[in-house]
């Protein structure tokens, strides 16, 4: 962030005085002010309000204070207000006036939604909540134990309790999940909602002992199966400082919604690697990953410079820090093999791809085209609609896979009530109803190993 050009005109507000000046990003809540006339007042001067151009908007902002600090660049001090806290990011950046406190304008609403939660769900999640917390204090209680141990010595001692009482712990969590899913299984797509909604505000603390819960809730990249979340699964491994926030974190990790993620990531290798083998032609195999996130599945595919010679890769993605992410393994990769991977980076998203009309003519044409996540956050006719552009830029005699999470995956509820983590899941009928008849592409779904998820396979 360049804070040096996130400048505003305004003016200062006291009594009947307009006093003009100019302010400039400071911090998040703070902001540094300029006299322009060179008008002096002391410190802790109260103005009755500052007015800000905005893109040629007047943004009103409420009753201040004038703090003075040494002068740097012709700036006075800073300015605080007494009645609201603004935050100047969202106001100098996104031109949009947002106050800390607006959090508290769904107070009421958030506190109604009690009175919707049934009471057997009620008992069982104070039930659970309390037992999760005794777990806690047993677990962070080993822990100081042996706080003071050399380093070998405390993750020796902390492998141990995990793989004793940490595993009596295991089964006690799936036991639970037994339990919330047989508890919700007659719930409408609005009780779930709500419900889950309840079920994250009483569970809180314990969630975010988890690095997997607690990214899929809070979500920073906006949605939860971001690039960062996909390294967390594939990684596979105890995350958090105490014992309680890795086994937190290692139990989802080994169920069927992680393990269907590692799972696609070997069976798309496997499918690339059949196609190339078929592929007769002395050019490179042209293929386009769709949503391609970090793109670890080329570390398997690039395994030695051979293997760099006999792809182009078109990586696509609408979040420019997956892109970023992937261009790191794909530079990993080539230091290992000492080769150059050919590879594209396509900054898109789902609405530049349904609105260019000949989408050949601005991205070409692929032997093959994959997207493991996509499908999972589409609606049917959106589904169906992206599904026609990518068979549109398929080569003939191509293929397409495309995966989506099956309507039975085992991980519904544990992802939908703990992690905040709802798709758009179906069933085989569902997903082949995507393809279009007259394409006569011959579609065929198949599963991976946990059965979660599914993929659909087209042929040109």
């Amino acid at each position: 962030m360049e804070r040096e050009k996130l400048e505003l005109d305004g003016e200062l507000i006291l009594g009947k005085k307009k006093i003009p000046i100019q302010a400039r990003y400071n911090s998040k809540y703070s902001i540094l002010v300029k006299f322009e006339n060179g008008i002096n007042f002391q410190t802790r001067t109260e103005f009755d309000r500052l007015n800000l151009n905005v893109d040629g908007q007047t943004e009103e902002l409420g009753n201040c204070s004038l703090f003075l600090e040494p002068n740097i660049d012709g700036y006075a001090g800073h300015i605080t207000f007494n009645n609201d806290v603004f935050n100047f990011e969202s106001l100098f950046i996104k031109k949009k006036q947002v106050k800390l406190q607006s959090v508290f304008l769904n107070l009421p609403l958030i506190l109604s939604h009690k009175n919707n939660i049934k009471r057997s769900f009620k008992d069982y999640t104070a039930a659970l909540n309390y037992d999760l917390n005794v777990y806690k204090n047993l677990f962070d209680g080993l822990d100081k134990e042996y706080v003071d141990e050399p380093e070998e010595v405390k993750k020796s001692v902390q492998k141990a309790i995990i793989a004793t009482e940490g595993k009596k712990f295991m089964v006690f969590l799936e036991e639970k999940l037994d339990e919330l899913s047989d508890l919700v299984s007659s719930f409408t797509k609005s009780e779930h909602e709500i419900h889950g909604f309840y079920f994250r505000k009483q569970l809180w603390n314990i969630i975010l002992c988890s690095a997997m819960m607690k990214r899929t809730n809070l979500k920073p990249r906006g949605y939860a199966g971001d690039s960062e979340m996909m390294r967390l699964i594939y990684l596979n491994d105890a995350q958090g400082k105490s014992t309680f926030s890795k086994l937190m974190h290692l139990h989802p990790m080994g169920h069927a919604g992680a393990e269907a993620v590692r799972n696609r990531r070997k069976l798309i290798v496997e499918k690339l690697n059949g196609v190339q083998k078929k592929f007769s032609s002395k050019e490179k195999l042209k293929v386009l990953s769709v949503a391609c996130g970090p793109a670890f599945e080329l570390q398997d595919i690039i395994t030695t410079a051979e293997d760099s010679r006999k792809y182009h890769f078109t990586l696509l993605d609408q979040d420019r820090a997956a892109l970023y992410e992937a261009a790191i393994v794909i530079d990993q990769i080539e230091k290992t093999i000492q080769s150059q991977v050919e590879v594209e980076y396509t900054t898109e998203s789902v609405r530049t791809m349904l609105t260019t009309r000949e989408l050949n003519k601005e991205w070409g044409q692929f032997n093959f085209i994959y997207s493991l996540g996509l499908f999972d956050y589409l609606t049917p006719p959106v589904a169906k609609a992206v599904l026609a552009k990518l068979y549109q830029i398929l080569s003939p005699g191509g293929e397409i896979i495309i995966g989506n999470f099956h309507e039975m995956n085992p991980s519904r509820i544990y992802m939908e009530y703990w992690f905040d983590w709802v798709l758009y899941y179906r069933s085989e009928e569902e997903f082949l109803e995507l393809v279009n008849p007259e394409w006569n592409a011959k579609p065929d779904v198949f599963f991976e190993n946990t059965k979660a998820q599914m993929f659909l396979h087209l042929k040109k």
